[in-house]
C-alpha cells in the first residue's frame, strides 16, 4: 500500500505538471490560430478594397457616360433620324451597362439596385422623348426632347444613384 501512496505522490504532481503544459500550449496555438486569421483578414482586405474601389469607379463612369448631357452630345450625329438616334442611345447604354455588370459582386445592394434605376430611367426618359416628336424629326429634335423631359422630371435617378456609391465608399474611411 505504501508503494501506491509514494506512486501518487509523484504521480499526481506530474499529471499536474502534463495538464499546466498542456493549457499552456493550447492556449499558445490558439493564440498563433487567432494571428494568422487577423493576418488573413488583412491580406484579404489588402486585395479586396483595390477590386472595390475600382468596381465604384467604373460604377461612377458608367453613370457619368450614360448622363443625357454626356452620352447625347458624345454620340450626337445630325444625319440620325430622331428613331436612329433613339436606337443608338439605347444600344450605347445596354452596351456600358453590360460591359460593367460585373462590379455587382463588389457594391452593396442598394448601390447596385439605384444603377439599375438610372440605367432604366434614362432609357425610359429616351423613349418618351422619341415617343413625343414627329416621326421626321431629326436627332437634334430628340435631344431638345429629352433635355425638355429632364426639366419636367423633378427626380434624377443618375445623381441619387452617384450619391450612394460615394456615400458607400465613404465607408471604407
Amino acid at each position: 500500500m505504501e508503494i501506491i501512496i509514494e506512486f501518487g505522490k509523484l504521480l499526481i504532481p506530474a499529471l499536474l505538471v502534463l495538464y499546466a503544459m498542456y493549457l499552456t500550449v493550447k492556449n499558445v496555438l490558439n493564440k498563433e490560430i487567432a494571428n494568422k486569421e487577423i493576418d488573413l483578414k488583412i491580406k484579404n482586405y489588402e486585395t479586396i478594397l483595390p477590386l472595390r474601389l475600382q468596381a465604384y469607379e467604373r460604377l461612377t463612369l458608367l453613370l457619368e457616360r450614360i448622363s443625357p448631357n454626356n452620352i447625347m452630345v458624345r454620340l450626337n450625329n445630325p444625319r440620325y433620324t430622331a428613331k436612329e438616334f433613339q436606337i443608338l442611345l439605347v444600344k450605347e447604354i445596354r452596351d456600358e451597362f453590360n460591359h460593367n455588370l460585373s462590379q455587382q459582386i463588389y457594391v452593396g445592394e442598394e448601390s447596385w439596385a439605384l444603377v439599375n434605376k438610372a440605367i432604366e430611367d434614362t432609357i425610359s426618359l429616351i423613349n418618351q422623348a422619341e415617343s413625343s416628336i414627329k416621326e421626321d424629326a431629326k436627332a437634334m429634335d430628340l435631344t431638345k426632347a429629352v433635355f425638355a423631359e429632364i426639366l419636367q422630371n423633378e427626380t434624377d435617378s443618375i445623381s441619387h444613384a452617384l450619391s450612394q456609391l460615394k456615400k458607400e465608399v465613404g465607408q471604407f474611411y
